[in-house]
């Protein structure tokens, strides 16, 4: 099996409001890539709504999307995270949480009703948010000396290698994240400068 060169995420939070026999429901999309990210999320939620009934979520994280985790908040089980998760998961997204606030309207939906509810309130959050794909990166740390910076930079420009970290001294210090895509060339490429030291992360 081929290994997966990009992802599909958000960049930017997004709302939207899905109503059915007097319920209100708000969706919310947020990028996030930690838990700790999603717990700020949740307390922000919930004192932005400290009346709902019901504050039901769904997250994926990281490049293998493997974890995840969902949440009824008091609803019937499986009729609120697990359809909110099945339509990140329909879009192949990770890095993203939705959280969905219900405003109970007086009505019992029922457990299809619910399903349908917040399987739509997720699902139209999604499409007001833009997704984006990016590439999936392997981090490698590079040491070199100073007169060599242009020339590393070149590269890791022309390849589209994001830089989360720099130090700039007589001794250089990159953290990279090289695209799968371009790993062999980028390794061709360093090959050329002279006192490189590469090691992946």
């Amino acid at each position: 099996m081929k290994e997966k060169e990009f992802y599909y995420t958000i960049e930017k939070s997004g709302i939207a409001e899905y109503k059915d026999r007097g319920s209100k429901f708000i969706a919310y999309t947020y990028p996030i890539t930690t838990v700790a990210e999603f717990k700020l999320k949740m307390d922000e939620i919930k004192k932005e709504h400290p009346k709902a009934t019901h504050h039901c979520f769904a997250y994926r994280l990281g490049k293998d999307k493997n974890n995840f985790r969902v949440s009824d908040d008091g609803e019937p089980s499986g009729t609120a995270g697990k359809p909110i998760l099945g339509q990140i998961d329909s879009k192949e997204l990770t890095d993203i949480l939705i959280v969905v606030v219900r405003y109970f309207g007086g009505t019992l939906l029922g457990v299809p009703g619910l399903i349908s509810a917040y399987k739509s309130a997720a699902s139209i959050a999604i499409q007001v948010t833009p997704t984006v794909q990016k590439a999936i990166e392997i981090s490698y740390n590079l040491q070199f000396d100073y007169t060599q910076v242009n020339t590393v930079m070149t590269i890791t420009k022309q390849l589209n290698c994001s830089i989360f970290e720099q130090e700039m001294q007589l001794f250089c210090r990159f953290l990279v994240g090289v695209p799968v895509h371009r790993e062999e060339e980028f390794l061709h490429r360093l090959k050329e400068i002279k006192n490189i030291e590469v090691r992946k992360q």
